[in-house]
């Protein structure tokens, strides 16, 4: 067990500036290895931020989670949104495996995933989904059918076979949460399909359909791990399927953590979701995290607009808050990055400029990854160390992995003590 005897001094439950300017002396042994292997990342920075004395929302959500912890029951519902660096799933999932592996008997839920691959597009490592039907995909950045509402997940796949099977199963992760209630994301209205569950029949107990919410659930007697499931169309008119996601839902306490991200979303593509807000209300969030601005600002210094930007931000915290209003919200400052390669992008600080602002008037924490980085065209020195890719915008799979380990002792120091580790 690892002993962080500096956490005992910490006053959890006063997030204000006093406690960031306490931390930059702190370092833990996971970041003096971090600064030791890569001098030009500013670690001092890699705490969560916060610009008043009183933040009753992360209070709140500290409570919530030292009871959890102490009591083994209850369940937190996280949930992180971005683009491509979330679809990919790799930092993110790191995060994952810590909140989901570091208290026994703390396993929580998977959550939300989409079938990526078979949307044709990248899809996380730590799972799969197959078919053998032929599915077109959908990407709610550049694709908006008239007859296509999203998500939380902001993407879709469709398919008009009579039969539809679809498989899925956990890969090369440590954390299996198994299951024991699903819920299919799928048209909202009519939905003329009987389901199946192959060898898994057995299991179910009930299936209730929600037209008006776009989606079924199912109840199992027992817990899964995997999936195996068949849709037989009912009726003999032609209909296309449409599918947003699948959540893998159980009754064991713990922290589900959602990652949503979709390569190129900017803030206006989740703005313009019109279902987010009513499938994010199905489990409201204790805890969400903005990692949304790269694909907003990677543009000319002229093409951007700050308050363009506030605006979008603005709102989407909004919407966060009215499906829950104590919610704690975390904004992250995007990394630093290359505007067509070679000029570095100004945009970023003044995107913190607008999330320091925001901070200050919702109360929220912010997590300066922009500043971690090393600010103005620091992704260089990244791209040189091994931690970036050509492109200036995206991290190698170490650098990703890093910024996990950055983000999970960020984490640590806000919110627990010495007794969690």
């Amino acid at each position: 067990m690892r002993i962080f005897f500096w956490f005992a001094l910490l006053p959890f439950l006063n997030f204000g500036q006093g406690q960031n300017d306490s931390l930059k002396s702190y370092l833990s042994p996971r970041e003096k290895k971090i600064a030791d292997q890569y001098n030009f990342i500013e670690i001092q920075c890699n705490q969560f931020q916060f610009f008043d004395t009183v933040n009753p929302n992360w209070e709140h959500l500290e409570q919530e989670l030292q009871e959890m912890i102490s009591t083994k029951s209850g369940k937190l519902n996280f949930y992180h949104i971005g683009g491509s660096h979330l679809q990919a799933d790799i930092y993110t999932h790191d995060f994952r495996t810590f909140l989901q592996s570091n208290w026994p008997g703390l396993s929580g839920e998977r959550g939300l995933v989409f079938p990526f691959n078979l949307a044709h597009t990248n899809n996380p490592s730590n799972y799969n989904f197959s078919s053998p039907n032929s599915w077109k995909g959908y990407r709610s950045v550049n694709q908006r059918p008239e007859d296509l509402d999203y998500g939380l997940s902001g993407a879709a796949i469709t398919c008009s076979d009579s039969i539809v099977l679809l498989y899925f199963k956990h890969l090369r992760t440590a954390v299996k949460p198994p299951y024991n209630r699903l819920r299919v994301y799928h048209n909202t209205g009519l939905f003329p399909y009987d389901l199946n569950f192959g060898d898994q029949e057995l299991l179910v107990t009930e299936v209730a359909y929600f037209p008006e919410l776009g989606y079924t659930e199912i109840n199992f007697s027992d817990h899964l791990d995997s999936l195996d499931l068949m849709f037989t169309k009912n009726i003999a008119e032609a209909f296309e399927m449409e599918l947003y996601g699948i959540e893998f839902l159980n009754e064991l306490p713990g922290i589900r953590y959602t990652a949503i991200g979709i390569n190129g979303a900017s803030l206006p593509t989740y703005l313009a979701n019109n279902n987010f807000s009513r499938d994010l209300e199905l489990s409201p969030p204790d805890l969400f995290i903005f990692s949304v601005g790269t694909n907003d600002a990677h543009c000319s210094y002229e093409a951007f607009s700050p308050k363009t930007y506030k605006e979008n931000l603005e709102k989407m915290i909004q919407l966060v808050l009215q499906s829950n209003p104590k919610c704690a919200i975390l904004l992250t400052v995007p990394n630093d990055d290359y505007y067509k390669r070679k000029y570095p992008n100004r945009n970023t600080e003044r995107q913190r400029e607008v999330i320091f602002q925001l901070a200050k008037t919702y109360h929220t924490g912010v997590w300066d990854f922009y500043g971690i980085m090393g600010e103005l065209g620091s992704s260089l020195t990244w791209k040189n160390a091994g931690l970036m890719q050509a492109d200036y915008v995206h991290f190698t799979s170490t650098g990703y992995h890093l910024k996990g380990d950055l983000l999970i002792e960020a984490f640590k120091k806000a919110l627990l003590n010495e007794n969690q580790f």
